[in-house]
């Protein structure tokens, strides 16, 4: 398949005002939770991105209507005729797997196979597997298909191994059908969950706690459908803000949570960024050399690792040495070598990467691995010398919505080429 790829000439100076969309990480279990309720749900603020297109193709594949309505998705789950997902439709993305709480609560069986998506490390399924079962759900996994089958789900105490937002996520979902109370353990933190709670507390669930390691959900008989507005991305807000930092820019960054983005807030003051916060956006400049520093990748509310790539490229043109250590994800420095292409001088051991920051960066050949190495290579790209072409721009559409028209009104020079055959 053809994939585009962005001609960026690098060096110029961001200036004005970027909004930035719906949070991709929360419109997905938003969409999956419509599963829950007969009749009717509403959605806000949903971004036209990849990935969501894919949740709504496996919405309809399983019988709800979806259609868009002004500013809104409206998605209607109460002709459900199918608990089987396409193959196809699940290789797409991981996400998908979002859809086996809901299906479970509502109808008590389902049948996926193992999802795909971005190859940045394994994220397996055993903490959501393992959760479920608890509940009373009944698994089988043959031929690369999770089976599963529950005649009634009980409330249960669960302790998750690791915080997977994914996991919590699925057996919030499960849980708030379920007969009595469940109890999550290590729960994931972020305001993804959060936002998923207040939508299914909206729908006559009862959920508390989320945003702390500790849920508490007490089942009720049935939920009714709700209308709901999406969170903002915090991943799409921070790679704004580095790209004002990397460019010397001058933005305000509009439709924002400062609260949800304090790691990064506090990385980019460190390296030197001068950031006022107001209710719902963000004043960020930067003016001389960016400063070096050292960073770890943690579970929410620690550094995010999906900002892990963008915040390399940053520091590659910073004064000075900094060290970031993955401990999310074993695979997720594929963007080092591509950033190498462009200048940047960065040594990898293990899960440690070594940046030591150059005066500036040089435009090149390079291509996107997944999404926030597209990210990475793009912020790349916008402070770099002379013109970049960035191959492969898909994985980037799966997260970043209209990035070309968003980048051009702040005096970003790029463009968007369609590559025709194969790509």
């Amino acid at each position: 398949m053809a994939m585009d790829r962005y001609v960026i000439t690098g060096k110029q100076r961001l200036e004005g005002t970027i909004r930035v969309s719906g949070a991709k990480n929360s419109s997905l279990p938003l969409l999956a939770a419509t599963l829950l309720a007969e009749g009717t749900s509403s959605l806000l603020e949903i971004p036209a991105l990849a990935d969501i297109k894919h949740m709504i193709e496996v919405l309809e594949n399983l019988g709800c209507g979806v259609v868009s309505q002004n500013e809104a998705i409206l998605i209607n789950a109460g002709g459900l005729d199918s608990c089987e997902v396409d193959e196809a439709l699940m290789r797409q993305m991981r996400a998908s797997n979002l859809i086996l709480g809901p299906l479970l609560a509502r109808y008590g069986r389902v049948k996926i196979s193992r999802p795909g998506g971005c190859a940045i490390g394994s994220r397996p399924m055993d903490q959501h597997i393992k959760g479920l079962q608890l509940l009373g759900v009944k698994v089988k996994e043959k031929h690369g298909y999770i089976e599963a089958w529950a005649d009634n789900l009980q409330g249960a105490d669960v302790y998750l191994d690791v915080p997977s937002v994914g996991a919590t996520e699925n057996i919030m979902m499960a849980a708030v059908l379920a007969k009595g109370t469940t109890i999550i353990r290590n729960a994931a933190r972020e305001p993804e969950i959060v936002d998923l709670q207040n939508f299914l507390n909206k729908m006559g669930a009862k959920v508390r706690g989320a945003g702390m390691d500790f849920l508490r959900i007490d089942g009720v008989d049935a939920l009714h459908p709700a209308e709901h507005t999406v969170i903002p991305d915090r991943i799409e807000a921070g790679t704004h803000m580095i790209a004002a930092v990397m460019t010397e820019g001058n933005m305000v960054i509009e439709n924002v949570v400062p609260e949800h983005l304090e790691p990064i807030i506090a990385k980019l003051r460190q390296a030197g960024a001068s950031i006022t916060l107001m209710d719902d956006s963000i004043h960020i400049q930067q003016r001389g050399r960016i400063r070096s520093m050292d960073l770890k990748t943690m579970p929410y509310p620690g550094f995010p690792t999906d900002m892990q790539p963008q915040f390399m490229a940053m520091l590659s043109c910073a004064e000075g040495t900094s060290i970031i250590t993955e401990t999310i994800f074993e695979n997720r420095f594929q963007h080092v070598a591509e950033l190498c292409r462009m200048g940047a001088q960065i040594t990898v051991e293990g899960r440690t990467a070594i940046i030591r920051g150059v005066e500036t960066l040089e435009g090149a050949f390079v291509e996107a691995t997944d999404l926030r190495a597209g990210a990475a290579l793009f912020l790349a790209a916008l402070a770099a010398e002379e013109a970049t072409v960035l191959e492969k721009i898909d994985y980037i559409d799966r997260g970043y919505e209209n990035l070309e028209e968003k980048y051009s009104c702040l005096g970003a020079k790029l463009i968007r080429v369609s590559t025709q055959g194969k790509g």
